[in-house]
């Protein structure tokens, strides 16, 4: 398979198309191999505009989510970043390319490893993996200039809110199925947030979060 090819299509047939158009995000995408992160019978997939199966029930966001997400953010070089639901590390490597340090926190031990050699072997050694329940944030480093919740939430805890700096950025996809949104929310004081709704859309919820019940009147 021409990976290559694979990519350039990507970009300009999955990634342009939903407005990312960002030089920085579209030369990141160029260049973190998204297929050294995928298990190694899924490669030909690796590009694939779906939620890739990477093993114990869990996915890869789509590429052009991935991509949005980042473009929203803005990440800068002094950033440190939160990610939960590291999976297999893709996107903890698109947020270090351009971060100060990323903290990736993945509950499935066994994945986290996997990120783990992934992201050495990718060469990153600004992301630290940690295997923990991340599902209402990462406290013990906290607070964060950026947080990603790599996963759906039914509702955002407000633990993640507190865990923001002031002018920090988080984005999350939050909801139930059909109906899923993808959010940006910014800390704009001590007690202050904003939230922008970006797209809709329907992702595998994280791990370790059960689904909300309908309400029954």
């Amino acid at each position: 398979m021409d990976f290559e090819q694979a990519r350039f299509k990507m970009i300009e047939q999955q990634i342009r198309p939903w407005d990312v158009l960002d030089p920085t995000v579209l030369d990141l995408l160029s260049e973190v191999r998204r297929e050294d992160f995928v298990p190694p019978a899924l490669k030909s997939l690796a590009f694939a505009d779906l939620d890739l199966p990477i093993g114990k029930g869990r996915h890869m966001l789509p590429p052009k989510i991935e991509a949005r997400l980042l473009q929203e953010l803005t990440v800068r070089s002094s950033d440190v970043v939160l990610e939960v639901g590291a999976g297999t590390g893709y996107m903890a490597a698109l947020l270090a390319s351009t971060a100060e340090f990323v903290v990736a926190i993945e509950s499935d031990a066994d994945l986290a490893a996997i990120a783990e050699r992934n992201l050495a072997q990718a060469g990153f050694a600004n992301v630290s993996v940690e295997v923990g329940d991340g599902s209402r944030g990462w406290a013990e480093q906290a607070p964060y200039d950026v947080i990603v919740i790599s996963g759906a939430l039914p509702e955002l805890p407000r633990e993640f809110l507190t865990q923001l700096k002031v002018g920090g950025r988080l984005v999350a996809i939050v909801g139930a199925a059909p109906a899923m949104e993808a959010i940006l929310v910014t800390r704009t004081d001590e007690d202050a947030w904003s939230t922008v709704n970006l797209f809709e859309t329907v992702v595998p919820l994280l791990n370790n979060v059960a689904p909300s019940r309908p309400f029954v009147f």
